[in-house]
């Protein structure tokens, strides 16, 4: 009943929402009499702040029309290349009429970045995307919220996940370089693995960031809590069923408003200056601060709803099994051992002050993939960085992105083959 409850009330607000927005409308538009009304600045900064607090936030579009290449401004297209019932891939391709800038983005790399499935969509990895245009054929996983998703296409496991990223990856072929960013470090490490055991093969590098492929390490509030909890209880009190009013109803999902909810909980102190001091920007005049502080909320508040399967699996196999760890875990009929992977490259970054995935967490990759040469090993502490500065945001641009695109750089030039010698002068023989 609690997401039916959520639902009402979220029909009852959004006329208040909606009243607060023509409100604040009213008291700061140049042509309205109420704009030169005392205290009027501060009267449309709070009924803005209110409409904010109130409105509902849907998915972003990633809105991403060009970028820089050699210098050279190129067109962005956003393009559905493979839609599955719970997620598509997007590739943003790149166009030019320049045509030495044309041959260049031809031979760039190409990289997936698998996004995380754990509350946020994919657009949160917008700056993350931008970045990587500059110099990489790009694709992303865009994963769906599952209450858009009718029953009748059956349920999501973390299974399913871990096919949807091997699918993705054959796709896009030998040439594919995966980057990871929190969440899916497990399963991509153990998709890959599956392939590399299967004989296939595999990414040319793989770039996992900020995620639990060890939760044991340096727990933070987040791994506590699953950690803590039974099985038991996260499917008694955090799993609802989808309510009428849309596509996938009935369908049980880790609802997106309690995840938000689990967010700010975690920071409300922080949350809470934030949103004040929006108030005082708006008061002041500050557009460029009171801007940013909409571009990140926009995208922080817009959630999805997680398979109900899925969630569940990741707690008991990530959380409370540690099966990838410890060698248990099964997909399929098939074990997954990292050890099998060769071919590939592996770098691992981490935020120093990450509060999501603890130090060394992600880290614990190198010790796993024993079949990756070590010098084909590299791991990257970001100092000063949080979660999401690992990903977006200044640190990113200037301190990761850098050794990021080194890395992949390093591995993806063209191989320098030996001259073959032919069958005459191999035998000697003379014509």
């Amino acid at each position: 009943m609690l997401y039916q409850w959520y639902e009402t009330q979220r029909a009852l607000m959004a006329p208040f929402a909606e009243f607060a927005s023509a409100s604040s409308k009213l008291y700061n538009h140049p042509l309205s009499p109420f704009t030169h009304t005392p205290l009027a600045q501060r009267v449309s900064a709070g009924f803005d702040l209110m409409h904010r607090l109130a409105k509902e936030y849907e998915k972003p579009e990633f809105d991403i029309r060009g970028a820089t290449v050699d210098g050279v401004e190129v067109a962005v297209q956003e393009q559905v290349t493979i839609t599955k019932p719970f997620c598509r891939l997007l590739r943003f391709k790149r166009f030019t009429d320049d045509a030495p800038v044309l041959e260049k983005m031809k031979s760039q790399p190409t990289v997936l970045v698998v996004a995380p499935l754990s509350g946020h969509h994919s657009t949160l990895l917008r700056d993350t995307v931008k970045m990587l245009l500059h110099d990489h054929k790009v694709y992303i996983t865009d994963w769906t919220d599952a209450r858009n998703v009718p029953v009748e296409d059956g349920p999501f496991h973390l299974d399913d996940y871990i096919a949807y990223v091997q699918e993705f990856i054959r796709h896009i072929g030998p040439e594919c370089n995966v980057i990871s960013v929190c969440q899916p470090t497990v399963p991509v490490l153990a998709a890959v693995s599956l392939l590399a055991t299967k004989g296939e093969f595999t990414p040319r590098t793989l770039t996992m960031m900020g995620g639990p492929i060890d939760a044991r390490r340096s727990p933070t509030a987040v791994n506590n809590l699953a950690m803590n909890k039974s099985f038991e209880w996260f499917e008694n009190n955090v799993i609802y069923r989808v309510p009428t009013n849309f596509p996938g109803a009935g369908r049980r999902v880790y609802p997106g408003f309690l995840q938000h909810t689990g967010f700010v909980a975690m920071n409300p102190d922080r949350h809470l200056s934030s949103h004040y001091d929006y108030f005082l920007d708006l008061v002041r005049g500050d557009d460029d601060s009171a801007d940013s502080h909409r571009e990140f909320y926009d995208e922080y508040n817009a959630v999805l709803d997680m398979p109900a399967e899925y969630y569940l699996d990741t707690i008991k196999t990530v959380f409370q099994d540690f099966a990838l760890v410890n060698g248990t875990w099964d997909v399929q009929g098939t074990l997954v051992r990292p050890q099998d992977i060769t071919t590939s490259a592996l770098m691992t970054v981490e935020g120093e002050l990450d509060d999501i995935s603890g130090a060394g967490q992600t880290k614990a990759a190198h010790e796993l993939c024993t079949g990756i040469p070590k010098s084909r090993q590299f791991h990257y502490d970001v100092e000063g960085a949080g979660h999401y500065g690992i990903f977006s945001g200044r640190r990113w641009r200037e301190k990761v992105y850098p050794e990021i695109k080194a890395f992949i750089e390093r591995y993806n030039e063209p191989e320098v083959l030996e001259p073959v010698p032919s069958e005459r002068k191999r035998s000697g023989r003379r014509g």
